[in-house]
C-alpha cells in the first residue's frame, strides 16, 4: 500500500505509514492459505519471513536516508544495474498490479458473502468497479484516510487476537508438520503477499522532522508491531481454529471471542479495507504506467497524464484490460496470491541487491548482503510461480527493443 504524506512528520505518524505500507487486506485471509499449506508448521513461515523483513526494511530505510530523493525500487534497480533492469522491476510491479488488486477484491467478496450474504464474485467485481470509477473520477486516498483504514485493521486483528486467545486449545497444534518443510516452504510462498511493502521507507526520508534518525526509528517500531501482529494472528488463529480453519478466519476469531455480532462488523471492514488498497494501488500503477512509456517500457501512447496534476487515464485503461481476464479465468485465491508474491518477492530482491551495490561499505552495506540472501531464498520458495516474473522480464525487455527500433519524431526512412 503506498502512501504519500507532507510536511514533516514524526515518529508516530512515520510509524503508522510503515505499518500501512506493509499491512493489508490480504491478513483477512492468509491465515488459513498458509494453514492450508504446512498446518500449524506455518507459524515457521510466519517467523521466517519476520526474520527476513529485519534487513530488508533497514536496508529500504538505509536507502531513503542517503538518496531521500528516490522514485522507488525500479529507480535504484537502474541506479545500480542499467535501465534494462530498472525496467524490468518496474514491470514486476505493473504486472502483479491487475493479479493483486483482483486477490485483494476476492478476499473482500469471500468476507461480503460470508457475513452478509452476497454473492462474492458479484461483491468483488462491485468492488473492482467502484475503485477503477474512483480514480478515474479523480479520487484519490490521503494519507490520514490511508493511516484511519489501516488503524481500523489493526483494530481488527488485535481485537480478533485477544478476545479469541483465551480459547486455544493445544490439541490444534498437533499434528505439527503434516507436510513436512515442504508444506512450511509452500505457506512462505503465499505469506510474501503480506510481507511486501517495506521499500515504502525509500520514499519518506525527507518528510521525516529527523531527516537522519528519524526513518531508521519508525522502521524498528514498525517491525516490532508488525512482528507482534503477525505472531499473535497466526498463533491464535491456529491455536483456536486449528489448521482446518474456516476461509474467514478473522470473522470466525471474532464470534468466538464476542459472538455474532462480529459477522455483519467484518464483512463491513472487510469491503472498506479492499476498496482503500485497491484503490490506492490502482493509483499508484496507473502513475507507474505512464512513467513506463515515457522510459520506453510501455507503448508511448500510454505516457499521457501522467504528469503532476494529470490522470493517466490510458494507462489505468491498460490495467482495466489485463484485470479483466485475471478476474474471469483465476477463481483460485491461493494461485494469484502465490502470483503476485512472486512478483513482489523479486521486486523486493532487486532492491536489496541494488543496495549493495549503491550503499558503501560498512555495516548497511552488509545489512543489504544479508537482505539480498534471505530474499533470494524467500523467492525459491514461490517454486514455479516465477514463470509469472520471468514472463514479465520478457515483456519489458521487449519493450525496450521495440521502443529502441521506432523511428524519432520526424525522421525520415
Amino acid at each position: 500500500m503506498t502512501v504519500r504524506t507532507s510536511g514533516r512528520i514524526g515518529l508516530g505518524q512515520g510509524t503508522a505509514l510503515l505499518v500501512g505500507a506493509v499491512l493489508g487486506p490480504g491478513m483477512l485471509v492468509l491465515p488459513h492459505l498458509a494453514a492450508s499449506a504446512a498446518g500449524p508448521a506455518s507459524m515457521l513461515a510466519w517467523a521466517w519471513l519476520l526474520a527476513l523483513s529485519v534487513p530488508v526494511a533497514l536496508t529500504f530505510a538505509a536507502l531513503g536516508v542517503r538518496y531521500p530523493d528516490a522514485g522507488g525500487v525500479a529507480s535504484f534497480v537502474g541506479l545500480a544495474f542499467g535501465r534494462h533492469a530498472s525496467a524490468v522491476a518496474g514491470w514486476w510491479f505493473y504486472g502483479a498490479v491487475p493479479l493483486g488488486i483482483v486477490a485483494g477484491a476476492s478476499v473482500g467478496g469471500r468476507y461480503v458473502e460470508a457475513t452478509l450474504g452476497v454473492h462474492g464474485v458479484l461483491a468483488a467485481c462491485l468492488i473492482l468497479m467502484a475503485a477503477f470509477g474512483a480514480n478515474a473520477a479523480g479520487l484519490r486516498t490521503s494519507g490520514g484516510l490511508q493511516i484511519g483504514l489501516v488503524a481500523l485493521l489493526v483494530a481488527l486483528l488485535a481485537t480478533a487476537v485477544i478476545a479469541a486467545a483465551p480459547h486455544i486449545d493445544p490439541v490444534n497444534f498437533t499434528p505439527f508438520a503434516p507436510y513436512g518443510l515442504a508444506g512450511v516452504a509452500g505457506a512462505a510462498g503465499v505469506l510474501m503477499f503480506a510481507f511486501v511493502g517495506w521499500e515504502a521507507a525509500s520514499h519518506l526520508s525527507a518528510e521525516f522532522a529527523d531527516s537522519r534518525r528519524g526513518l531508521v526509528r519508525a522502521t524498528v517500531v514498525a517491525l516490532a508491531a508488525i512482528t507482534a501482529l503477525y505472531l499473535g494472528v497466526s498463533i491464535v488463529s491456529l491455536g483456536v481454529l486449528g489448521a482446518d480453519m474456516p476461509g474467514v478466519p478473522l470473522t470466525a476469531l471474532l464470534e468466538t471471542g464476542i459472538g455474532a455480532v462480529a459477522r455483519p462488523i467484518t464483512g463491513v471492514v472487510a469491503v472498506l479495507l479492499t476498496f482503500g488498497a485497491i484503490n490506492t494501488y490502482i493509483a499508484g500503477a496507473s502513475r507507474l504506467g505512464a512513467a513506463l512509456a515515457r522510459d520506453g517500457a510501455l507503448p508511448g501512447w500510454f505516457a499521457r497524464g501522467g504528469a503532476p496534476g494529470g490522470t493517466p487515464y490510458r494507462s489505468m485503461g491498460l490495467l482495466v484490460v489485463l484485470s479483466l481476464p485475471v478476474l474471469i479465468w483465476a477463481v483460485d485465491l491461493d494461485l494469484l496470491m502465490r502470483a503476485t508474491s512472486a512478483c513482489l518477492a523479486a521486486v523486493t530482491a532487486a532492491g536489496v541487491a541494488a543496495a549493495v551495490r549503491v550503499l558503501p561499505a560498512g555495516r548497511h552495506r552488509n545489512t543489504a548482503v544479508a537482505g539480498t540472501g534471505m530474499s533470494l531464498v524467500a523467492l525459491a520458495f514461490c517454486g514455479v510461480h516465477l514463470v509469472v516474473p520471468a514472463v514479465l522480464a520478457l515483456v519489458a525487455l521487449g519493450m525496450l527493443r521495440l521502443s529502441a527500433r521506432r523511428p524519432l519524431p520526424g525522421a525520415r526512412g
